[in-house]
């Protein structure tokens, strides 16, 4: 593979000379093109490219790409914290744990934040659930329906060590907060329900009551999977 070649593709204004420059590096791996790959996982404006520059990523050693990609964390550039820790979890090495602080656990844009609830449930060692979970719960009721069921799955992933955690949080002052936690507790009970169902029963939980009108059966409910518009 000519890394002169990847590097003009990857370079080029049109989105599809990309994506086969980014196919072409994973396809034949090369480690001198990483930095490459990772400096441009921060700046890509296609979602397809970036998704394919991840995977040329994945087809490299973790040695080489997962402290390359730490690196990236600490970036001030939003998309290189996002697209680092998409691809961190993507190669699924556990040494990259610790890189997850709370800081990019609790980060103010919501597409680090998203990314770092999934990559630090995939990634967490055994007995550090509880400390995830308590950092997690923090975040109960924030942003719009797609961030709210990635935090809602990523608590989920962690098992029943969330749920006395979500108890304490239906009693915040927040409504929101409370609507929030309500759902997932009643996704984690019965995820065949989907998420949309689930958020429609914690409203009506927080409004009436937990002994008010019973649940229609989420077996006549769409799967959060076949739910259209829903992202990981």
């Amino acid at each position: 593979m000519n890394t002169t070649r990847v590097r003009q593709g990857l370079a080029n204004s049109s989105s599809s000379v990309r994506l086969q420059a980014a196919l072409a590096a994973g396809t034949t791996p090369d480690p001198h093109l990483i930095d490459t790959l990772v400096e441009q996982c921060a700046v890509e404006p296609d979602f397809y490219v970036r998704d394919m520059l991840t995977w040329a990523l994945t087809r490299h050693p973790p040695a080489a790409t997962v402290p390359r990609l730490i690196s990236e964390l600490g970036s001030s550039r939003a998309q290189a914290r996002s697209q680092a820790l998409h691809s961190l979890s993507k190669i699924g090495e556990r040494s990259a744990w610790p890189s997850v602080t709370p800081e990019l656990l609790t980060d103010p844009d919501d597409e680090v934040a998203r990314a770092a609830w999934r990559t630090a449930a995939g990634l967490v060692p055994d007995g550090s659930e509880p400390e995830l979970a308590g950092i997690l719960v923090t975040q109960l009721g924030r942003g719009e329906r797609e961030t709210q069921l990635s935090l809602s799955r990523a608590l989920i992933t962690l098992g029943e060590v969330i749920l006395p955690l979500l108890a304490t949080a239906s009693a915040h002052p927040d409504p929101v907060v409370v609507r929030h936690a309500t759902a997932t507790e009643q996704l984690f009970h019965d995820p065949d329900a989907g998420f949309d169902f689930a958020v429609d029963q914690a409203k009506r939980i927080v409004a009436l009551g937990p002994d008010g009108p019973p649940a229609q059966p989420s077996s006549a409910l769409p799967t959060v999977a076949e739910q259209p518009g829903v992202l990981p």
